[in-house]
C-alpha cells in the first residue's frame, strides 16, 4: 500500500529507525531422513510411559521473552500556535503518557525444518495518560497479538503463514517501495517505521538459488491504518466519526512478487504488486448525518532496488512507479482531518537513495533522501482546484549511532525535514543497559514548522520522555 504524500513530514516524523530493508527469512535445515526398511522391535512400546516429558514441556517454555516497561512522556514548552493568519491555540506543558505495558515474545523451533513465533502486548494507561483522560479519568487496558506464524523450512524454500510483515526497499527508514503494511502512529512515542508498522494475515513463499531469491506473498486478510485515538496530539476532531471500511460480503486481497539477484558487493531486485492503499479515504455521508463513509483503494505497484557495499560505505536506490493512486493520498493514520485525498486516480513515480556509512564497530551514519512527482497533475482537476502535492515533493533523513561500554550504552540522534525545507524534527535518544534484566532509555524530540507544514501544528514542541524496563 501506498506511503502517505502531501503530508510527508508528518509521515516520516513518526516513520524512521532501524530500518527498511526486509529481513532473510530463516532457513532450517532440514535433516529428517527415512530408512527404507522397516524393522518391528517387539519392545517397540516397552518405554513409552518411561519418557522423561518434563525436558519436552520446559524446552516449550524456553522460547518466551518478557519485558514489562514503564514509560512517561510529554510535551514541557508552554507557548502559542498560529497555523492561520489571525488563529492561535495554547501549548501547554503537560504529560501525555504514562503507561505500563508488557511485550511477550515466542520463538520455537520445535522440528527439524519448523519454527513458530508469536509477540504480543498489553497496556494499562494510568492517571494523566491522555487515554487515561479520554476514557473518562479512568484507568484503561488494551491487548493486542502482534506477529503469529508458523514457518516451514526446506533445503530451498520456505513458506510461512500467520500475521507478519513484508518490507521491500534498500533506502534506510525512507523507502518509496516500504507500503506493503499498514502502520499506526498514536503519539509521539513512536517515530520510526519499523516500530509502527502492523502485521497482517499473511501467505509468504521464499525460493532461494545459489545467488539469487524469489519471494511472493499473498494478503488473505487486507487491513488499513487505524483512525488517531482520541486525545492523542495526532487527533483533531472530525466534522463526522471516522469508521472502519465496511468490507460487508468483499473478498479483498493483495499480493506481490520480488526477485532479487546477489553480486560480489551488490544486489538488485524487481519486485511488483497488487495492492490497496494503507490510508482510506473519508467520504462525507450523503444525508450529512451520521459517520463518515470509509473508501479503499486499489492500485499496481512495480520497483527497482539496489544497493552496492564499498569499504565501510553502502549505497542503496529505491525506485517505484504507482498506478491509479489517489491524488493528494497519504499513508498516515488520523490525520485524515487535517487534508483529505480526491477521489481523483492518478499515477506516480518516486525514487528514495541514501548512504549507510560504518565509521568504525561502534559507529555509523546514514542518509536517505525520497522524491516523489504525481504525473499528469492537472488532468481531471475542476476549475480552481488544486493538489496539495502539486510538483516535485519529499524528505530527508539523517541518522546516527554511537555505541558506548561494550555495547551497554547506545547514543544516537535523527534529523528529519521536507525538501521545501517548511519543518525539522531533531531527536535525540538514549538507551542504558544497566544489567542483564533492567534497562532504561530516554528521547528528547523537538520540532519546528512554519505554515506552509502540517507540522505547523507542533511547531515549538518540545517532547521528554523516559522508559524504564525489566526483562526476563
Amino acid at each position: 500500500m501506498l506511503r502517505f504524500c502531501p503530508l510527508i513530514i508528518l509521515a516520516q516524523l513518526l516513520l524512521t529507525k532501524t530500518y527498511a530493508q526486509q529481513e532473510e527469512p530463516l532457513i532450517l535445515d532440514d535433516s529428517v531422513s527415512f530408512d527404507t526398511e522397516l524393522a518391528i522391535d517387539d519392545d517397540i512400546f516397552g518405554n513409552v510411559f518411561d519418557e522423561d516429558t518434563s525436558s519436552t514441556t520446559s524446552s516449550w517454555f524456553e522460547g518466551f521473552t518478557v519485558r514489562i516497561n514503564q514509560q512517561f512522556s510529554g510535551q514541557v514548552n508552554n507557548h502559542a500556535v498560529e497555523p492561520f493568519p489571525g488563529f492561535s491555540f495554547p501549548r501547554k506543558s503537560e504529560l501525555e503518557t504514562n503507561r505500563l505495558g508488557i511485550n511477550v515474545r515466542y520463538q520455537n523451533a520445535f522440528a527439524p525444518g519448523w519454527l513458530l513465533q508469536a509477540s504480543g502486548q498489553g497496556r494499562i494507561y494510568l492517571n494523566n495518560d491522555y487515554e487515561y483522560r479520554a476514557n473518562k479519568d479512568h484507568i484503561d487496558t488494551e491487548f493486542r497479538i502482534n506477529e503469529f506464524f508458523l514457518q516451514r523450512s526446506f533445503s530451498q524454500e520456505s513458506i510461512k503463514f500467520g500475521r507478519q510483515t513484508v518490507v521491500w526497499g534498500e533506502t534506510v527508514g525512507n523507502s518509496v517501495l516500504d507500503v506493503i503494511n499498514h502502520s499506526e502512529f498514536r503519539d509521539l512515542t513512536i517515530i520510526d517505521i519499523e516500530d509502527a508498522r502492523l502485521n497482517q494475515w499473511m501467505v509468504v513463499w521464499d525460493h532461494f538459488g545459489e545467488s539469487s531469491n524469489l519471494s511472493s506473498f499473498i494478503n488473505l486478510y487486507p487491513e488499513f491504518n487505524p483512525a488517531a485515538v482520541r486525545g492523542s496530539p495526532f487527533f483533531f476532531e472530525p466534522p463526522f466519526n471516522l469508521t472502519d471500511y465496511d468490507r460487508e460480503s468483499k473478498l479483498l486481497f493483495e499480493a506481490g512478487t520480488q526477485w532479487k539477484k546477489s553480486f560480489e558487493g551488490s544486489d538488485i531486485a524487481f519486485m511488483a504488486a497488487y495492492l490497496y492503499e494503507n490510508q482510506l479515504l473519508y467520504e462525507d455521508p450523503v444525508t450529512g448525518i451520521g459517520d463518515a463513509v470509509a473508501e479503499k483503494n486499489d492500485f499496481i505497484l512495480l520497483g527497482f532496488s539496489a544497493n552496492k557495499a564499498i569499504g565501510k560505505l553502502l549505497l542503496n536506490f529505491d525506485f517505484a512507479f504507482s498506478h491509479d493512486v489517489l491524488a493528494n493520498s497519504f499513508d498516515f493514520p488520523g490525520t485524515s482531518t487535517l487534508s483529505s485525498p480526491l477521489n481523483l486516480k492518478k499515477d506516480q513515480i518516486g525514487t528514495s537513495f541514501g548512504f549507510e556509512y560504518a565509521v568504525d564497530n561502534e559507529q555509523s551514519v546514514s542518509l536517505g533522501i525520497q522524491v516523489q512527482k504525481i504525473l499528469d497533475a492537472e488532468e481531471g482537476l475542476l476549475p480552481g482546484q488544486t493538489l496539495v502535492n502539486d510538483g516535485t515533493f519529499g524528505s530527508w533523513l539523517v541518522r546516527y549511532s554511537n555505541t558506548l561500554l561494550n555495547s551497554d550504552l547506545v547514543l544516537s540522534s535523527t534529523l528529519q525535514g521536507d525538501l521545501e525545507a517548511d519543518s525539522l524534527l531533531a531527536l535525540l535518544g538514549m538507551n542504558y543497559t544497566i544489567n542483564d534484566n533492567w534497562a532504561i532509555s530516554g528521547q528528547i524530540i523537538s520540532i519546528n514548522a512554519n505554515a506552509d507544514s502540517p507540522l505547523v501544528f507542533f511547531a515549538e514542541d518540545l517532547r521528554i520522555g523516559t522508559t524504564i524496563t525489566y526483562s526476563f
